[in-house]
């Protein structure tokens, strides 16, 4: 959990602390904004990664994202993109999972929950270790596991893939487009997970995969609002919050910014002579 998954998960944490909550918040030391603060209590383990490497994912996973691209090659870079996130998410896993101490410190704690970002499956990981039940919150996958996990029907002629530009009006060939993309991610996705289901496997004790883990998910806290999503189903444990990182609005003063005259005439007029009575408007914005 790091980035803007965090930037926006800080706001639920700080609710939670003032309903009287106490919460755990497991970090790598090398991270983007996972801070020390007086609402939680950090644990945080090492990784054999550094900052400058994740300033550098962060440099490669965003700079071909607006830059418009042959389909073909929008898929490669995602692909690419994915596979260097994921590489780095299994590094930060594997130091979790295999940091024995903080591991025991989790199993003592009797925790009633796990909040997590699924995408990194360790959160998931760790849940089905505690047998605690697990909150998502997150923006999307990068591929389907999402629509899969949840058996959430995702038909591809009206849900456009993610970073595919199409709407939910796509012509034949862009509803092609959208079907092999998603195919593609999909086999991507389980390609690129494969080396967390056998941590997961290893750890946990028995034979899991990616699906079994995310099937866990008892709530899905999807950061999306339909005022800027596309219109698709949606089961009954996800729960749209895309607008909790806005800032509460504030009282206007009642001042007058914009006067505009609205003029009104009689009924008894003609094109030469006119009876007009001008109001003032007020204008609040």
């Amino acid at each position: 959990m790091d980035g803007s998954a965090w930037l926006s998960m800080r706001l639920i944490v700080e609710q939670l602390h003032q309903n009287g909550h106490e919460i755990v918040l497991v970090a790598p030391e090398t991270n983007l904004f996972l801070k020390s603060g007086k609402n939680f209590t950090i644990k945080t383990y090492p990784v054999p990664y550094k900052d400058e490497h994740v300033d550098a994912l962060m440099e490669t996973f965003g700079k071909d994202r607006f830059v418009e691209q042959p389909f073909l090659n929008v898929v490669i870079s995602l692909y690419e993109s994915l596979a260097l996130a994921l590489q780095m998410l299994f590094q930060s896993c594997e130091s979790l999972l295999s940091n024995k101490e903080l591991i025991r410190y989790l199993e003592k704690s009797q925790f009633d929950a796990i909040l997590t970002e699924p995408v990194g499956i360790c959160g998931t990981i760790v849940a089905e270790y505690l047998s605690l039940p697990s909150v998502f919150f997150l923006r999307g996958f990068p591929c389907d596991l999402r629509s899969k996990a949840t058996q959430c029907p995702s038909p591809h002629s009206y849900v456009p893939g993610m970073f595919t530009s199409n709407t939910d009006h796509m012509t034949f060939t862009q509803r092609v487009q959208n079907l092999l993309h998603s195919t593609l991610a999909l086999r991507a996705c389980i390609a690129l997970y494969s080396p967390f289901e056998q941590l997961a496997s290893e750890f946990l004790q028995k034979e899991v995969t990616v699906h079994n883990l995310l099937d866990q998910g008892s709530v899905w806290l999807m950061r999306l609002d339909f005022v800027f999503e596309y219109p698709r189903p949606v089961m009954p444990n996800m729960v749209f919050v895309g607008g909790l990182n806005c800032a509460e609005t504030k009282h206007l003063s009642q001042v007058c910014t914009f006067c505009l005259p609205f003029i009104n005439t009689g009924p008894n007029h003609d094109m030469g002579t006119q009876e007009c009575e001008v109001q003032p408007s007020f204008f609040h914005p």
